[in-house]
């Protein structure tokens, strides 16, 4: 939570951007602070999601050989986030999720391919409504519900871009906008970039819980080009944002919706998973250019924080708190605590994750089941299976196969970066455990959290043991119990411990 310095570094910063005008510690909603006429002055907002991109896959954030100068330049000119985190390391779910500011299993939509209940309060629409032009352009995901939050909704390419420089340059000039651009890449599977240099096998840098063969860095690498095209098209908004005149009063904030798609990211809870690229750039609003902030972030922040920048107040449904200190000062804080989860993504789930000071603890109510998510022809499934039968894998590279599984884990990202040494069993790290485990109590009691029972949970689409699928059905099976259903969580706003 902020505490009473922080408020007046919120209140001083905020008198020092864009005119806005705080009063009492809230802003003032009249549109007259901005300048004359409806919406005259406020801030533009570009939103710029990646699908399925691990943090540690820009030249910013240390990768020595993927090339992405144009998201590590919006990096260097404005505020790069090493602690954000996502709600949840799926699609839809954390689509879903952004655009309300809440935790998935209170949007009522917290499992793969689930639209987004008719009734959340989504900030775009809430911008539409004082006179922001609204636009979705690329991937959608969350179903028709969401659509009414925007004044244009369109489709995209190969990956999802290719018409985000049209919504730019049609946009009525005369009001300020909302561009919520989505791509496709870097999803499986893959697309050549025929504008780049593709990158080769030896520019693939693998963790130690991914296998290393010549076709595994065959595949990391037309991964690493897909990362490229959308960190291309990043530069194309940027210079046409530049070109209209508008760079300096658009919050730029580029993201992505879960981790890369290889085992033990995409779906998973450890950092390759659920943490995401965060870098924040707004010449004309944030006074420190090329800082990083360590501070925890949960994706629910944005939502707040787009609205406090806009100059309107939250309403009570959103249970993220607002980031906007942090751009006044990179050494603040604004929660001490970050959740996430992970549901039905194709198989059944039910993990949880706490994230606080140097410790991440996960919680799993179904340690029974391996968590390996995909098919059988996909490089990674289909090598990493082959080479646990011949006994070559590592502990760390077993790890999606695993039965059972710890149903608890805790590490120290400090020291365990990758999230290899479970402490959880260790007596040193006992209180830690306990202390985690109570407000991961709190915070499940709080949201209304439940577990459905497996017999009447979403089915498994594939079988875990060989890859194969169970059924020919697409999407989500229908009429099974989700989390939060039983307690009514979609209509709950308490947002636990922050």
């Amino acid at each position: 939570m902020i505490d009473r310095n922080k408020k007046i570094t919120r209140r001083g910063f905020l008198r020092g951007v864009g005119g806005l005008v705080v009063a009492g510690g809230a802003m003032a909603p009249a549109l007259t602070v901005f300048g004359k006429g409806a919406g005259a002055g406020r801030p533009n907002v570009v939103l710029i999601i990646g699908d399925d991109i691990s943090d540690s896959d820009f030249g910013c954030y240390g990768h020595p050989h993927i090339r992405t100068p144009h998201v590590d330049k919006l990096a260097a000119d404005g505020m790069r986030f090493t602690n954000a985190y996502l709600t949840t390391s799926q699609c839809s779910p954390t689509r879903c999720s952004l655009i309300t500011g809440r935790y998935p299993h209170n949007t009522g939509a917290p499992e793969l391919h689930s639209a987004l209940p008719k009734g959340q309060v989504m900030f775009p629409k809430m911008l539409k409504k004082v006179g922001y032009y609204t636009v979705a352009a690329g991937k959608w995901h969350m179903g028709s519900y969401a659509k009414g939050a925007f004044d244009k909704v369109v489709g995209g390419g190969a990956g999802g871009e290719e018409r985000w420089l049209q919504c730019l340059q049609e946009r009525p000039k005369n009001k300020p906008f909302l561009m919520w651009f989505a791509a496709y890449d870097a999803h499986r599977g893959w697309s050549p970039d025929k504008e780049a240099k593709p990158h080769t096998p030896r520019d693939v840098v693998l963790p130690p819980y991914l296998i290393d063969t010549p076709a595994a860095r065959k595949d990391m690498a037309q991964y690493y080009d897909e990362v490229q095209r959308l960190d291309r098209y990043t530069g194309l908004v940027v210079a046409e944002l530049k070109k209209q005149g508008v760079l300096d009063n658009t919050i730029i904030i580029f993201m992505a919706d879960n981790g890369r798609p290889f085992p033990r990211c995409k779906t998973r809870l450890y950092d390759s998973g659920v943490k995401t690229p965060f870098v924040v750039h707004w010449p004309a609003g944030m006074k420190h250019k090329g800082k990083v902030c360590d501070s925890l972030v949960s994706t629910i922040d944005i939502a707040p924080t787009i609205l406090e920048l806009a100059g309107l107040k939250t309403t009570e449904t959103f249970q993220g708190v607002s980031f906007t200190p942090l751009l006044g000062d990179p050494k603040a804080a604004i929660r001490k605590y970050v959740f996430a989860e992970h549901n039905w993504h194709a198989q059944i789930a039910h993990e949880r994750m706490i994230r606080c000071g140097d410790y991440v603890y996960i919680r799993n109510a179904h340690p029974q089941l391996p968590q390996i998510c995909g098919l059988e022809s996909q490089c990674p499934q289909k090598e990493l299976r082959a080479l646990a039968k011949q006994g070559k894998l590592t502990a760390a590279q077993m790890d999606p196969l695993l039965e059972p599984r710890p149903a608890e884990e805790l590490f120290n990202v400090s020291a365990d970066p990758h999230q290899i040494k479970n402490l959880a069993g260790a007596p040193e790290h006992r209180k830690v455990l306990d202390k985690l485990r109570k407000f991961m109590d709190q915070w499940q009691k709080r949201t209304g959290d439940t577990t459905p029972p497996l017999d009447q949970a979403t089915p498994d689409r594939f079988d875990r043991r060989t890859g194969k699928p169970v059924h020919g059905r697409s999407g989500r099976p229908k009429g099974r119990i989700i989390p939060g259903q039983s307690t009514g969580a979609s209509k709950i706003n308490d947002p636990g411990p922050r």
